[in-house]
């Protein structure tokens, strides 16, 4: 089985900030599977009994804020005994620009703190994730108010081209080969598409 985690801060006043990134790409994927309404289970909304590819799939939204993901994603990998490489972990990213994703096999949070709640509820670095650009703040303006600030409306226009740029690398990682998932994501511009 595979577990597509989908990072986030739950309640109506985060709805298309910054860093819900993660969760509106699950919500993409979601609408795209038409996947049935969620259990509230694992302190999250959770979809499972999914077929993708041929694969068991389950996605989850953490409710638990973003700083303590892992509390989420944990219980759900132990209750599943799912190994930590057939888990993806999705998540907004300040150090790629708007426009661009990139998938890697494991490494640092790189400062994201729902992905550091993760890797430490997981004992390892070695955790699948898919990070989606939102850019980085003009000099003045505050971290924490740049992440929970909402996307452009300019930009929210373009959101789709995103959203299926990440569906094409989550089928790919789903069925097995996330080196080609990551060239497939990696290699992804927004303005190379139109």
């Amino acid at each position: 089985m595979k577990l597509i985690v989908g990072l986030g801060n739950p309640g109506y006043e985060y709805l298309w900030t910054r860093h819900n990134a993660g969760w509106l790409i699950v919500d993409s994927f979601i609408a795209r599977m038409n996947a049935h309404e969620p259990q509230i289970k694992f302190s999250g909304a959770y979809w499972s009994g999914l077929t993708l590819c041929g694969e068991r799939v389950s996605f989850l939204q953490p409710h638990t804020y973003m700083n303590l993901s892992g509390i989420s994603v944990g219980a759900a990998v132990r209750y599943n005994n799912i190994s930590v490489n057939d888990v993806l972990i999705i998540s907004d990213d300040v150090a790629l620009p708007f426009g661009r994703i990139r998938m890697r096999k494991s490494g640092s949070a790189g400062g994201q703190n729902g992905l550091k709640s993760v890797i430490g509820a997981l004992g390892t670095l070695d955790v699948p994730r898919l990070r989606i650009g939102v850019g980085s703040p003009d000099t003045g303006i505050d971290m924490k108010d740049w992440v929970l600030g909402k996307i452009p409306t300019s930009q929210r226009k373009e959101w789709h081209k995103i959203e299926d740029a990440a569906w094409e690398a989550l089928l790919i990682w789903v069925s097995g080969d996330i080196d080609r998932a990551m060239t497939k994501a990696n290699g992804f511009r927004l303005n190379a598409e139109g």
